[in-house]
């Protein structure tokens, strides 16, 4: 919730020279907001790949699956892989930019400072890569991989949503493109908004 209020905050009020006036026209262009994209689906299985790789041969401790970094990836590259051709011209990279920024300052602040090296909480070993910040008490380096995680797929959701909202389309329509229609005598005709 945090990732997505400071977005808006930026993306309408102090940055809101770099986003798009008027979703509500611009959305009328869009025949779908869904759009496969293979570039985020390769980097996303090259990722996991090279983790496990990295876990099973490099790791500290090779034993187990590195659990919270694939999830990390799905995190990100779901929403990529699905709709970052469509959201990619809505969002505000600059907003984007100072959110990252502002969330990972906040995080390695709370987590490296405070969280692990007072022992409140700690990572399980079997379930990480592996990969520890020495500088910053040892913080696994997927600690600081889920806010980049959440951040990114914070912004391309919101703009997905927005989108949709302002295409005053049915789900179905304005995902998939898909017109509402019914059959009647054996050919398909368009339902009337009644």
């Amino acid at each position: 919730m945090t990732v997505l209020l400071f977005y808006l905050w930026l993306d309408e009020y102090w940055l809101a020279a770099y986003h798009v006036p008027d979703y509500r026209i611009e959305s009328k262009k869009i025949a779908r907001l869904f759009r496969f994209h293979p570039p985020s689906l390769i980097v996303g299985v090259l990722l996991v790949v090279v983790g496990v790789i990295y876990k099973k041969m490099f790791s500290p401790i090779r034993e187990g699956f590195p659990e919270y970094f694939t999830f990390l990836v799905l995190v990100a590259f779901v929403p990529a892989v699905s709709f970052f051709p469509t959201a990619r011209r809505f969002i505000n990279w600059r907003a984007f930019s100072v959110t990252l920024f502002f969330i990972l300052l906040v995080s390695l602040l709370w987590e490296a400072t405070l969280a692990v090296p007072y022992r409140w909480w700690d990572y399980q070993p079997r379930r990480m890569l592996g990969l520890r910040i020495g500088a910053w008490s040892d913080l696994p380096i997927e600690a600081v991989g889920v806010w980049i995680a959440v951040t990114y797929a914070t912004a391309i959701v919101f703009e997905i949503v927005k989108l949709w909202q302002a295409s005053e389309k049915p789900a179905k329509q304005a995902f998939l493109g898909f017109k509402n229609s019914h059959r009647q005598g054996g050919r398909q005709t368009p339902k009337s908004r009644t």
